[in-house]
């Protein structure tokens, strides 16, 4: 089934206890689209860049068999830019540098052939722009997933709370969810936020994994432990990206498999981080991203008895 993404595909400069880069191809609907084109077939992608921005990445994705016919390319423009520094923790970072650019007057235009679109994914992005998305949109999609962040929530109060009425899944951290429901207890926060919009509500816990909500059921999934996390930028958007494009490859929006999306955001994500940028996603092999799931189903099963 069809699956269109809306989100940056910017540039981005990172720093790590493992290393730095300069200039590298990042996004949320970069990474996103990579880690989908490993599940499902049909991934439309619609973002803005600048002439900076080079014809090999949108070649990379062309490859990946993403749609690019909803990327605009601005000439004489320059591509979003964000640059930031991880501390030792990794899970902690300063940003050195936002540049908004192109982004700055984004004003999304869904082409003609991604109308049929049955799931759609709203990256992190102002709320006005993710609902005109929806908006625009001919024929409203199977499922509609939303991410967005604190910065929304501090300067675009409303407007958030319309988008998010909406919108069927929203992915946020649990310092957002915190934020957004004023509850410290997440099980509480999670029944505050399913009463402003959203029917599930994705919980991201970074290393500690993630938890899944709908009004009347509750799925945690833990993240896999790993010897080396190189870089954990994108990797929220790789979960999210995997999570919906599992959806799409499967047609089935139920809560039992929603678990298994989990599942694969979170190996995809965990396999995102292993390199800096979006280096691993573009040379996984389809088998790497199975042998990750075994690991996941390792994890986690038990046989126990009870009595």
């Amino acid at each position: 089934m069809s699956l269109t993404i809306i989100g940056t595909v910017a540039f981005d400069a990172i720093e790590t206890p493992f290393g730095k880069t300069d200039k590298i191809i990042g996004g949320a609907a970069t990474y996103a689209s990579l880690a989908a084109s490993y599940l499902t077939k049909k991934v439309n992608l619609v973002g803005v860049v600048g002439d900076d921005f080079p014809q090999e990445s949108i070649d990379m994705l062309k490859n990946h068999g993403v749609n690019t016919e909803g990327l605009q390319i601005k000439q004489g423009e320059k591509s979003f830019f964000w640059a930031g520094k991880y501390h030792n923790d990794m899970n902690s970072r300063d940003t050195l540098a936002t540049e908004l650019n192109v982004l700055a007057d984004f004003d999304p235009i869904i082409p003609e052939s991604y109308q049929d679109t049955e799931f759609l994914m709203l990256g992190n992005l102002t709320p006005t722009i993710q609902r005109t998305v929806v908006e625009r949109m001919k024929k409203r999609p199977k499922l509609i997933l939303m991410d967005t962040m604190n910065f929304w929530m501090d300067i675009a109060w409303d407007e958030l709370m319309k988008t998010l009425k909406l919108v069927d899944v929203l992915s946020i951290n649990d310092e957002e969810a915190r934020q957004l429901s004023k509850e410290y207890s997440l099980v509480k926060a999670a029944r505050k936020i399913l009463e402003m919009g959203p029917k599930v509500l994705i919980i991201k816990k970074g290393e500690h994994g993630a938890l899944l909500f709908n009004k009347t059921q509750v799925f945690f999934a833990p993240a896999l432990p790993l010897e080396d996390v190189f870089d954990p930028t994108g990797a929220g958007d790789t979960f999210a990206g995997g999570f919906i494009g599992y959806l799409a490859k499967t047609g089935d929006i139920s809560f039992e498999n929603m678990k298994n999306a989990i599942i694969y955001g979170s190996a995809l994500a965990s396999l995102c981080v292993e390199k800096f940028g979006t280096e691993r996603l573009q040379n996984l092999r389809p088998y790497e991203v199975e042998d990750r799931i075994k690991e996941f189903i390792d994890l986690v099963q038990f046989e126990i008895t009870i009595g």
